[in-house]
């Protein structure tokens, strides 16, 4: 949309009564600074796109990435976008959700034109949707909303594309975790890892992502599930609470030692599937070398820019299988998102174990300290 169609837009929703609204929202103003709960202005919403109000928002590590300029520079950011919201107002040619509706907010807003869509591989889209007009700080600067989301705020703006509509009787704390970091570990086992009734399935890193994993492989019937990482207080609740059969504490072992212990643990072949929560060059190599011949590997944990994942081309080679990254969980919000809060609220996956604290907007950088420290899963703040 052109700044003047923007304007006439603005001209439409004025005069059916719809008109900018200031709100409060926590940005990121400059790298590494703490982050701030300010004024902040919300347009009145372009032809496609839909003001909702914020339920519940989980803090991510990517919120934390953006505040440390770790993803780009493009301050001041709003943050936030594992969400659950209510539609509240809604563009002139907005068909997609309806006012009232409870939705999980997306990053994924799929174009439907691109050639992977095409392809009939929406999750690879090359040109996804966002809000068509920026919200701004009171002084009309402009926000980068966080995966063009910015949900730690009252109320946001996004592409109704970005909305995708869940029962309203679904715990909102829990289902807003489905639009970022649980569907990325659930979908690394389930959609990327293609983890199949009665297989084995190793997960290295069980923080919030790799406990979905783990979680995601008990829902599909995994046979043997086993938990790998350095934090005896994680294994037990990955077993307790999350479904992993058995744990490898990797406290105190070389890479070779975890890759022989998880083997020990599958009658020495490996398991049939590995998954990479961490996505760092160790945890890499321990996913690769502990599979069994022809296992899939998928690497769900981002790595750093610097990070290099390095093994002789015969290893390669020989082993056979596959090496799949996932990304958001190669989900379908529209398939996936509803179908995982209906069967949270049957009591048949543990949504609402991933939440660990509920807090408010002005506690979100007491949060992030909270969640560097490891002590949570998730911290959601109730808005």
């Amino acid at each position: 949309m052109t700044h003047s169609e923007a304007l006439i837009e603005d001209q439409k929703n004025t005069s059916a009564g719809q008109s900018q609204q200031t709100v409060k929202g926590v940005i990121a103003r400059s790298k590494g600074a703490e982050v701030e709960t300010v004024d902040i202005v919300i347009p009145a919403p372009g032809a496609h796109d839909v003001v909702v109000a914020v339920k519940t928002c989980g803090i991510c590590h990517t919120d934390l990435a953006y505040r440390d300029g770790d993803i780009e520079d493009a301050y001041p950011f709003l943050l936030g976008h594992e969400a659950t919201a209510v539609v509240e107002s809604i563009g002139s040619e907005v068909s997609h959700v309806k006012v009232g509706d409870t939705v999980v907010l997306n990053w994924r807003a799929v174009c439907g034109e691109c050639r992977a869509c095409k392809k009939g591989q929406p999750r690879y889209c090359f040109d996804t949707h966002n809000a068509s007009k920026p919200m701004t700080l009171a002084d009309g600067t402009e926000l980068t909303a966080a995966l063009g989301i910015g949900a730690l705020a009252e109320k946001t703006l996004v592409h109704e594309g970005q909305c995708t509509v869940i029962d309203s009787e679904a715990d909102a704390a829990a289902s807003g975790l489905l639009g970022c970091g649980v569907m990325a570990g659930l979908g690394a086992a389930v959609n990327t890892g293609e983890v199949t009734r009665g297989e084995s399935v190793a997960v290295f890193g069980v923080g919030g992502v790799g406990m979905a994993a783990i979680a995601g492989a008990s829902l599909v019937g995994a046979r043997k599930i086993i938990a790998v990482d350095l934090d005896a207080q994680k294994l037990e609740r990955a077993r307790e609470e999350f479904g992993a059969t058995h744990t490898v504490d990797a406290s105190g072992k070389s890479e070779e030692e975890v890759i022989e212990a998880v083997r020990e643990l599958t009658d020495g072949f490996g398991p049939d599937v590995t998954i990479d929560g961490v996505g760092i060059p160790a945890t890499t190599r321990q996913a690769f070398y502990s599979r069994d011949l022809a296992g899939r590997m998928v690497m769900v944990g981002v790595p750093g820019p610097d990070a290099k994942f390095e093994v002789p081309a015969i290893d390669f080679f020989s082993r056979g299988g596959a090496l799949k990254p996932s990304w958001y969980g190669d989900c379908l919000p529209e398939r996936d998102f509803p179908l995982y809060a209906d069967l949270a609220k049957q009591g048949r996956f543990p949504l609402d174990k991933f939440v660990d604290e509920r807090i408010t907007l002005n506690d979100v950088e007491k949060a992030f300290a909270t969640m560097k420290a490891g002590k949570v899963l998730r911290s959601v703040v109730e808005v």
